[in-house]
């Protein structure tokens, strides 16, 4: 190519794209003379056309899967959709379209992008979490949780969304609103599943054996939610019964005793049943909080 001539991409990546399919050049198969790499990438929701933030997320995975593919590990490289979430459903309802029919689409129409990028992704592995070939390992997983006491359920408030009609994690809330729409976000005491990470709260704490930026850990351990005090209870004239009120290190520095209290606060959100059992004139509690 001389100086003065224009390079073309597009029929250069299509002729080699084209090659490396002919030839499966990056289809994983099982090779136990050579040391394993499993390789990975966040899944794509589909819910519309892909934009430059997934190029953004997955171009650093596949030059990674790229460089210990050429150290001699046999690289597995899987793609797929994470269809079987929020925002696929709300697209659909939007639109006034079945999910099953706007999902499948989206699926279609992303794997053509995500084909022109040219990552080393093995096709026919492809997973997507509608599926029920795929949804069965985790509603099996589920109940193996739930019958070794791991899944349960309780109460507790959540992000509660009016116009959606569905829980927020915190992350999707801002100032109070739905990041997405704008729309309000309330909070709301709700039943739901929970899982007993408190079990293995030690093992998942143990990040020295994991090289993991220090940013994530921190996030990790604020996730979990490991904390060290003391559990007192309080016993408050003409109220049964006791008042059980956990008091944690790392906010009001208990020591291994507690001698004295200035103030007992009582939340808000505790039942009405329990709240008038306890006398006003000894906690001052306003009817409003009631």
């Amino acid at each position: 190519m001389t100086l003065d001539e224009r390079y073309d991409p597009k029929p250069i990546e299509a002729r080699w794209q084209a090659r490396w399919r002919e030839s499966r050049l990056y289809r994983s198969v099982v090779d136990w003379s050579r040391p394993k790499h499993y390789a990975l990438t966040m899944l794509p929701y589909p819910s519309g056309d892909l934009h430059i933030g997934h190029w953004f997320a997955m171009t650093p995975s596949d030059a990674h899967a790229r460089y210990m593919r050429m150290k001699g590990f046999n690289v597995l490289f899987p793609m797929g959709f994470d269809a079987f979430g929020l925002p696929a459903e709300n697209a659909a309802i939007t639109r006034g379209i079945h999910p099953a029919t706007w999902t499948h689409s989206n699926i279609e129409r992303m794997r053509v992008q995500l084909e022109s990028m040219g990552a080393m992704f093995d096709w026919e592995r492809e997973i997507s979490s509608c599926e029920p070939e795929y949804y069965r390992w985790t509603q099996w997983i589920f109940r193996e949780f739930h019958r070794h006491g791991l899944a349960y359920r309780g109460e507790a408030m959540v992000n509660w969304s009016p116009s959606l009609q569905t829980v927020l994690a915190n992350e999707q809330v801002i100032d109070g609103r739905d990041e997405r729409n704008g729309q309000p976000v309330v909070q709301r005491m709700m039943s739901q599943w929970f899982f007993r990470i408190t079990k293995y709260v030690d093992e998942l704490l143990a990040y020295d054996r994991l090289d993991w930026p220090e940013s994530i850990v921190k996030k990790q351990v604020e996730w979990i939610g490991r904390k060290a005090g003391a559990r007192v209870t309080f016993e408050i004239q003409g109220a049964k019964p006791r008042v059980n009120v956990s008091w944690y290190q790392h906010v009001f520095h208990v020591r291994s005793r507690v001698e004295k209290a200035g103030v007992l606060a009582v939340a808000f959100q505790l039942p009405p049943l329990f709240l008038g059992e306890l006398n006003h004139r000894d906690l001052l509690i306003s009817d409003e909080c009631v």
